[in-house]
């Protein structure tokens, strides 16, 4: 296993990592404790959950998981989202919430500490000096190693770290943004100002939600897929989305991988990524996955993927499908 440095931290990470999302949902408890086994034994060390996870339920699970076996594990979490329906203040990124959310994970989690604790989303009417109080004193108090971001501008990153120098906070560490063949804008901004500042980056949805493996086709969607109640007119089974989706499968084919396998080893190979997250909810999608780690891109093939989806360009946004805007604008 190539383990990578987490930024500048020096924490190795695998070159990829375990997203729990589908844990409690997707994958039942004992399909996500085998997925979790086996993840271990192939050498994965980097799991990523969030309280937000069938509010906390993926976190309760990976809990029991790992029980006898945490101290292997880089373990990272999030907060952001609304975990009481009834309390107006059991949401955001306010110093309340950050607080109250850590304990609570670290309960389901059944865990002293958590390496990784990333904010979920960004909030505009928050001062970042106000969340970023709130997770000094949670790394000073040893319940946190590191702290880090998830689908933040790269401007909103920036004056994070210009203000954890001017009041002598600990700073962010890592970005988890959405990348993919299907939506590369990150390569725009973000991954520069990550490279620059030392920032690690553990991209979100590698595979497009699903659009990546090859199980979408012209006229055949999988009447149980993620996108299959996708409206009509939907840039997921665009002209466009179906070229790069085809282009994938060609070139996969001819280097006798899965469309999946090839995606994630494109995302893993970029300038800047840390760790590309998966998300399988069943053993035969963590083995394919897994099987990224064996494949080898040449030049020939970086510029074959370069053609099929061109560098910075963007055919599914990510950013608006995860509602960023309406998190930033308020709306």
């Amino acid at each position: 296993m190539d383990y990578r440095n987490l930024g500048r931290t020096g924490v190795k990470v695998s070159p990829l990592c375990l997203g729990c999302m589908m844990f409690g949902s997707g994958a039942d408890e004992a399909v996500s404790g085998q997925i979790i086994d086996a993840g271990l034994d192939a050498g994965i060390n980097f799991f990523d959950t969030a309280d937000a996870y069938g509010r906390g339920v993926s976190e309760e699970i990976v809990g029991r998981a790992l029980a006898g076996k945490r101290d292997r594990v880089v373990l990272a979490t999030k907060v952001h989202a609304q975990m009481d329906k009834t309390d107006p203040n059991s949401s955001r990124i306010h110093r309340r919430h950050v607080i109250e959310g850590c304990e609570a994970s670290l309960r389901r989690l059944k865990t002293d500490w958590i390496d990784l604790y990333q904010l979920h989303r960004s909030h505009a009417d928050i001062a970042i000096d106000e969340t970023l109080r709130a997770l000094d004193d949670l790394i000073r108090a040893g319940k946190v190693r590191y702290a880090g971001t998830s689908t933040f501008m790269s401007w909103e990153i920036v004056e994070a770290l210009w203000a954890s120098k001017e009041l002598g906070l600990n700073r962010f560490v890592c970005e988890q943004p959405p990348y993919s063949l299907m939506d590369r804008r990150a390569e725009r901004e973000l991954i520069p100002m990550a490279q620059t500042f030392g920032l690690g980056l553990i991209p979100w949805s590698p595979l497009a939600g699903g659009l990546l493996t090859g199980k979408y086709k012209r006229g055949a969607i999988p009447p149980d897929a993620r996108y299959a109640k996708a409206k009509e007119g939907s840039p997921h089974f665009s002209d466009a989305a179906f070229q790069i989706m085809e282009g994938l499968e060609q070139l996969a084919s001819q280097k006798q991988c899965s469309p999946a396998q090839l995606a994630l080893a494109w995302c893993a190979a970029q300038p800047g990524i840390t760790s590309p997250i998966i998300g399988p909810k069943t053993m035969d999608q963590l083995q394919d996955n897994l099987g990224a780690l064996e494949v080898k891109l040449t030049d020939e093939d970086l510029r074959r993927l370069d053609e099929i989806a061109p560098p910075g360009g963007v055919t599914v946004p990510y950013y608006e499908s995860a509602n960023w805007a309406a998190h930033f604008y308020r709306i």
